[in-house]
């Protein structure tokens, strides 16, 4: 039986996977640039994104021209401007969001399917073996399912999955790399529906409720089919990858800031479960915090022309980074969060 909390994940490949981030900082800063004149253009957030409780008095602070409010009630940190519809259609659809994180090559999309997708996967059956549910059980719903990367993690592992999501050309990607039609194109205001009348017993949302415009509907979609037994769910926390971002103010904000226009916490998520009328069941954190401040120091070495110097900490830096995240992990300070939950029992 796996413990009900668990830290910490090697880096390994990432780095690798995220050289971008490393390599074409300025082009990354410009298209975080793009995000944020569109996210600035809305109106401003009122209210925090989770617990509806006004957002008043002074920032905690700010960071590449956003300002950033811990919610007092729920600890939600929420971004001046509101996720709108106009600024999902700039950010996702319009600018073609999805051609920063598909891979293009089978064997790329393969590697990152096995490296960072079926860890997920597994993690998620062994918690849901732990409630007493075999493989052939599972139906999984996956909601904004991308290039269908977790989609074809779980089918890897025998499980019966599928996958809906709003840009057709990710679809098209998915089903083309998987080989058959794991995914299906769906406007974005249909996902209520298909989560209110789905007969799946696990829907999971991959690195997708930090963009859901609709939250509150899909909450009550959830809550109100009893089909939907568990929720399996990753979101960026407010964690110490904010504060790194906020000291590099000449680095990609790879957490907060672009399209995330909120951070969920430790007490934000308790307070969405409770309104689903779910319950924390299984919960893995392993954050980037470290392998941004090693990206930003790397960055700002190149910067200030001390690229020499760059080299020579690089791999004493590298050998530490996992050492270093688990501490902070463990301190539940970490940016990322993968969370099983069950819906409430009598």
């Amino acid at each position: 039986m796996m413990e009900n909390k668990r830290y910490g994940k090697s880096v390994g490949d990432v780095l690798k996977i995220k050289s971008d981030f490393f390599e074409k900082n300025q082009a990354m800063l410009e298209m975080s640039e793009n995000q944020a004149d569109a996210l600035l253009i809305q109106p401003k957030r009122t209210n925090c994104k989770i617990c509806h409780s006004p957002l008043e008095g002074e920032p905690l602070y700010s960071s590449q021209r956003m300002s950033y409010h811990l919610c007092p009630v729920c600890g939600h940190l929420n971004s001046d401007f509101e996720d709108t519809q106009d600024f999902a259609d700039r950010v996702y659809l319009v600018d073609r969001y999805e051609l920063n994180y598909s891979e293009d090559d089978r064997a790329a999309y393969e590697n990152r399917m096995k490296s960072i997708y079926v860890p997920k996967a597994e993690f998620l059956l062994e918690g849901l073996a732990d409630d007493g549910l075999k493989k052939e059980d599972i139906h999984l719903l996956d909601d904004g399912a991308g290039s269908g990367y977790f989609v074809r993690a779980m089918k890897s592992l025998g499980c019966d999955a599928s996958g809906i999501e709003i840009s057709p050309s990710q679809v098209e990607f998915a089903n083309k790399m998987a080989g058959e039609n794991i995914l299906r194109s769906i406007e974005p205001d249909e996902a209520v529906k298909i989560l209110s009348d789905t007969g799946a017993n696990v829907v999971s949302f991959i690195g997708v409720l930090e963009h859901i415009i609709n939250l509150d509907e899909i909450i009550s979609a959830i809550k109100g089919n009893l089909n939907i037994q568990y929720i399996y769910f990753s979101v960026p926390m407010f964690s110490m990858s904010c504060v790194f971002e906020a000291a590099h103010q000449n680095c990609y904000n790879r957490h907060a800031g672009g399209t995330h226009t909120h951070l969920f916490s430790d007490s934000s998520i308790a307070y969405m479960l409770g309104e689903m009328d779910f319950e924390a069941d299984k919960s893995w954190k392993f954050g980037s915090d470290i392998m941004d401040l090693y990206r930003m120091l790397s960055v700002c070495l190149d910067q200030n022309g001390n690229g020499a110097l760059k080299d020579y900490f690089a791999p004493k830096f590298k050998a530490m980074i996992d050492d270093l995240q688990l501490v902070v992990d463990k301190n539940e300070f970490a940016s990322e969060i993968h969370m099983l939950a069950r819906r409430k029992r009598v």
